[in-house]
């Protein structure tokens, strides 16, 4: 007979055995075929530098850049179809991605597909411990772990992550450094680069140094974007190509195929990664040109295949795919805009390829009909023109283009710009009294720790976020921001003392009934006698 202790530990012994069991299980049925990243990063040590680009990446050359809402999973597919050989995810924030376990789900978990592999998470971040955090949770999910230090925008500049790290050198080598330390997969880093050749060279080798398994270069500043695109510096690829050890990708002026193969033969890099060209094409690596509608059907057909897939990134891929179309025919242009289905997407959709298809039957020559190299219902890259100088009296009559464009200022900037932005000038056109004068606009003062305009009564003289976490710190209250932490602590406290006083009351009460309680008075025996004779006989 066995023991009871004995029992017990047979049984937990069953319980683990069947959870083991249980497990693997799972991962069979979600990698049937091949092994997942969790059982790879398992089963065999980090691979680095070239070992890892030509093992685990199979020796990529043909890649998609990470696009926010625009590399989703369908997309990607798409792409594949055509010839990519590696892919990026769109860019994460690091800090949200911690912290909400739907923007998880949504933008990474639900879209694991066996056919989407190679494929590289990318992050953007300031804070190497939250960055490192965020890779964990998505490590299992990809082949490698990319960090941002590419985004030009200006809300890359708000938010201090992007190409408006590129200074912070310490910051980011402890980033690098961490993350290669503690990540089950390479860490790779997605740069621009500086004016200056040797110092963009000093900054490469300061990542690779760091851990950087892969590196990839913008060929432009982080000043160069909008209308002040201008031509990615080859140069400067070439020479951080020759200056590391790792595997490079190179990136910048990849509109065909044949670009595509010039910037391989200049620079010498593994790979060469391709954004907007893809966006208009994403045959491009096929050195295809094919119709519009071929393109835009297929990736109804792949969106339907592998939901969910958010509406507004459909949207967007057609207004990229249709571009050229779109600018001639404008009442669909509208259409496309305002459906809410996908159903309604692809009528419009093909209600544009119906209408092409007309002018193939009239023979219309659509090459004359503007500077575009094919009829505009083919597949080819959008150059942006370049912006135009304004006269003095505000009428443009000189329309000669500048060599080296200027960049409309910006609007939290001092200076006021002497051009209106496209999307200003149609709000004028709705609303002609409307100005938009910046010395008329009301000024804000900034909060002292973030630069976000601060509340105008506010205790700590802050904005909200920055008031809310010292206002927690300090168990404070901002009837301001509408905080009332030192309220609901002292509210707390004195539900507290009186929850103690109750149970001291509660516990003196059998005391008093095991003791006797208060004497009870004596009965009086002249009344009792008295009430026994009023009594019926």
């Amino acid at each position: 007979m066995k023991s009871k202790e004995e029992e017990e530990e047979e049984d937990v012994s069953y319980r683990r055995y069947f959870a083991v069991t249980h497990a693997r299980k799972v991962l069979r049925q979600r990698f049937p075929t091949k092994p997942g990243a969790l059982q790879r990063n398992q089963l065999m040590a980090k691979l680095q530098g070239f070992e890892f680009w030509k093992k685990t990446l199979k020796e990529a050359c043909f890649v998609v850049a990470p696009m926010v809402d625009q590399s989703e999973l369908a997309w990607r597919l798409l792409s594949r179809r055509h010839g990519a050989q590696l892919c990026y995810t769109p860019m994460f924030h690091a800090q949200v991605f911690v912290r909400d376990a739907n923007y998880r789900r949504d933008n990474l978990y639900n879209e694991v597909c066996e056919e989407d592999r190679p494929l590289i998470t990318q992050f953007c971040a300031n804070d190497p411990e939250v960055f490192v955090q965020a890779a964990l949770l998505a490590q299992d999910y990809c082949d490698a772990i990319d960090l941002n230090l590419g985004c030009p925008q200006m809300i890359a500049k708000r938010g201090h992550y992007g190409a408006f790290l590129q200074d912070e050198w310490e910051l980011l080598e402890k980033m690098v450094r961490l993350a290669n330390e503690k990540l089950s997969v390479p860490i790779t880093c997605k740069i621009r680069v500086f004016k200056e050749l040797e110092k963009t060279v000093r900054y490469a080798r300061m990542l690779e140094k760091a851990g950087c398994q892969l590196l990839t270069v913008h060929g432009r500043t982080k000043e160069q974007k909008g209308a002040m695109t201008g031509i990615a510096s080859w140069e400067h690829i070439k020479a951080v190509r020759q200056a590391v050890n790792i595997p490079v990708f190179a990136n910048g002026n990849i509109q065909h195929l044949s670009d595509l193969k010039s910037c391989l033969q200049e620079t010498g890099v593994q790979g060469v990664m391709s954004a907007e060209g893809n966006l208009h094409n994403p045959a491009l690596f096929e050195g295809r040109s094919p119709p519009v509608w071929e393109m835009a059907e297929e990736y109804l057909e792949v969106v339907r295949k592998y939901p969910p897939c958010s509406l507004s990134y459909v949207r967007a891929h057609l207004f990229k795919l249709w571009h050229h179309t779109l600018q001639i025919h404008q009442d669909l242009r509208e259409d496309l805009a305002k459906v809410k289905t996908l159903d309604g997407l692809a009528d419009v959709s093909k209600q544009l390829k119906q209408r092409c298809q007309e002018e193939i039957a009239r023979g219309t020559d659509a090459k004359k009909s503007g500077d575009l190299p094919f009829p505009h219902w083919i597949c080819q890259p959008y150059i942006r023109p370049a912006p135009k100088e304004p006269v003095a009296n505000g009428n443009q009559t000189s329309e000669v283009k500048k060599t080296v464009c200027q960049k409309r200022a910006l609007e939290d900037s001092d200076g006021a710009g002497e051009t209106l932005s496209k999307n200003k000038q149609k709000k004028r056109s709705r609303n002609p009294k409307k100005n938009f004068s910046p010395e008329q606009k009301p000024k804000y003062i900034k909060c002292e720790q973030c630069g976000n305009p601060k509340g105008n009564k506010c205790v700590f003289s802050l904005c909200r976020g920055c008031c809310k976490k010292k206002a927690f710190k300090e168990v404070a209250d901002c009837p301001s921001h509408g905080l009332r932490f030192k309220t609901k602590a002292d509210k707390r406290k004195a539900e507290e003392e009186e929850r103690k006083e109750n149970e001291k009351l509660d516990g003196s009460a059998p005391e008093m009934k095991k003791g006797g309680g208060s004497p009870q008075p004596l009965a009086d025996p002249h009344a009792e006698l008295q009430q026994q004779t009023q009594l019926p006989v």
